[in-house]
């Protein structure tokens, strides 16, 4: 059974916690077992060099040659549109990389944004007594009292609840607020069980009395942001075709550069003219 189906009484013996609380010493060592209530931004690479990476991947090499080549043709020739050519290879250069470092700039700023949607201070029961603690501060077995207005600030299970109903959008996506009761449920999800209260979620009415059984990266909300920092970058099968196909026309076209280079030296052109008749 999961914590959300226990009675609250169950709910309790599960985490080894009392009614009224951990003590000092009992938070103290949950800290050192679980770490930080907090949701981790994971480092990346320094901003400007996966801001250049986006112009020097295999396929940007390409269309950088490719302009090069444009641009050394008009040199060569002008008013034949190479140079037009050049700049709109430039152009579609510049779009896609910036275009594909913004994507990645937004996913972190989410991070970022993910963070505020939990407290900083919380009220906690311990050792009987009512105290603000830092959310950080927060381990599993800790009972916290929330009320209208407040920000949910880990995966909780309630023991009380008073015309209680927070908003779970941020989680689950639901527009609706939900009520919520103490009542062991049968459900499955645990994001849909009525007695649970989500971290990143808010109070809209009510007050309430609760169990945290989850902290830091071990919320829902947590595997959510670890998800978004973490995701893999897939590629379509389109961008594998056209990777494929340009590698092919890489190929190709030195060899036949190269081809065309010789049989222009042979022809008794010179090093110059042989490149651009090569080219």
């Amino acid at each position: 059974m999961k914590i959300h189906q226990f009675s609250a009484e169950e709910a309790l013996a599960s985490l080894h916690s009392r009614p009224e609380g951990l003590s000092s010493a009992e938070v103290e060592y949950r800290q050192k077992e679980y770490g930080a209530n907090v949701i981790e931004v994971h480092k990346g690479e320094n901003l400007i060099i996966r801001f250049l990476k986006e112009f020097t991947h295999f396929f940007a090499l390409i269309l950088w040659l490719a302009a090069s080549l444009a641009f050394f043709a008009d040199f060569r020739q002008p008013g034949q549109g190479m140079a037009t050519l050049a700049y709109a290879i430039l152009g579609v250069i510049i779009i896609n990389g910036l275009f594909s470092f913004w994507q990645q700039y937004r996913a972190e700023r989410a991070i970022l944004a993910l963070q505020k949607l939990l407290p900083h201070y919380v009220k906690a029961l311990r050792a009987g007594e009512i105290t603000q603690v830092l959310a950080s501060e927060l381990v599993p077995g800790d009972i916290i009292l929330l009320q209208d207005g407040d920000n949910v600030p880990a995966d909780c299970r309630l023991l009380e609840a008073f015309s209680l109903r927070v908003n779970n959008a941020t989680v689950t996506g639901e527009s609706l607020p939900k009520a919520r009761d103490a009542e062991p449920s049968t459900e499955e999800s645990l994001e849909h069980s009525r007695n649970t209260l989500l971290a990143g979620t808010s109070v809209v009415s009510g007050e309430g009395k609760a169990l945290v059984f989850a902290t830091g990266m071990t919320t829902e909300f947590g595997k959510i942001a670890n998800l978004t920092q973490t995701t893999v970058k897939t590629i379509s099968p389109l961008q594998l075709e056209i990777v494929r196909l340009s590698r092919i026309i890489a190929v190709l076209a030195l060899g036949l550069g190269v081809v065309f280079f010789i049989i222009g030296h042979g022809m008794g052109l010179s090093f110059c003219n042989a490149g651009v008749f090569g080219k």
